[in-house]
């Protein structure tokens, strides 16, 4: 698969299989509050890759990220920051970076509707797959951590043990995600009529469009009028609001006592 990696979680456990349907969702935003690779950049600052100043600018990216959606310039300037903050360092520190990035900063994150539709799709037998600009050491990490299939991400080149700033393939982005869901789904015998996929972004409705059951969560502006107009379902867990039926009732279920629990804790904070 030329534009991505594919990493399978080990120790997962499937119930009985769903034959040819799977279930991809995209991360930042959709699985996790926030983007992941924002917290990479925060952990190597903490191990003093590199200043504060360079810091700052990270954590500006990432408060307009959450607040207005995703910005490519934003993602591609981390990215290149971090591919070449990342030469010279080994492998291994960047898969044990990948574990303290989960637990200290990604599964506090986690958005409980969206975490409760891909149990739904695991206890109903179908694979779940991340698919991810972030980086392949930490999307396997969020994977193997929530129990799920596996993740496609963004693959760094390695030579002698040591990371050398450049990308294998594509960063996983755009079309580039769709083109990495065609092929893992040509090799595990998907059909893609029968699949769902997930995503807060309008930059991954190339990924949406392949599948049968394609879901908007948490949506950029663009991607809720796309998904309006063609009358996808449409789940915003940033307020608890339901705003179409997804057809999977415990997740219904879950997303709707997640906004009581929301609308409830504003009312006591008020």
């Amino acid at each position: 698969m030329p534009r991505a990696t594919v990493v399978r979680a080990t120790g997962t456990t499937h119930a009985a299989g769903k034959p040819g349907e799977a279930a991809f969702f995209d991360v930042d935003n959709t699985l996790m509050r926030g983007a992941s690779l924002f917290h990479v950049g925060r952990k190597m600052y903490q191990r003093k890759v590199f200043t504060i100043r360079e810091a700052a600018g990270f954590a500006s990216k990432q408060l307009r990220f959450m607040l207005q959606g995703e910005n490519l310039k934003d993602v591609h300037s981390v990215r290149d920051a971090a591919l070449a903050f990342a030469t010279g360092l080994s492998s291994e520190d960047v898969r044990t970076l990948g574990e303290e990035v989960y637990d200290e900063m990604i599964v506090s994150k986690i958005w409980p509707g969206t975490r409760a539709l891909t149990q739904q799709h695991m206890e109903s037998g179908r694979p779940v797959w991340l698919v991810t600009g972030t980086p392949i050491e930490v999307a396997s990490v969020i994977a193997s951590r929530l129990n799920l299939t596996g993740a496609l991400g963004t693959v760094s080149e390695v030579t002698d043990g040591m990371y050398t700033g450049r990308l294998v393939g594509e960063f996983l982005h755009g079309p580039a995600k769709a083109a990495g869901v065609r092929a893992l789904a040509e090799k595990e015998g998907l059909d893609l009529q029968r699949c769902w996929a997930y995503s807060d972004s309008y930059n991954d409705v190339p990924m949406l469009s392949l599948v049968g059951h394609p879901v908007a969560i948490n949506p950029d502006a663009r991607l809720r009028r796309h998904a309006r107009d063609r009358n996808w379902p449409v789940y915003d867990f940033r307020s608890g609001r339901r705003a179409a039926t997804l057809g999977l009732k415990s997740a219904t279920v879950a997303g709707a006592g997640y906004g009581l629990w929301r609308g409830f804790s504003w009312v006591r904070d008020r």
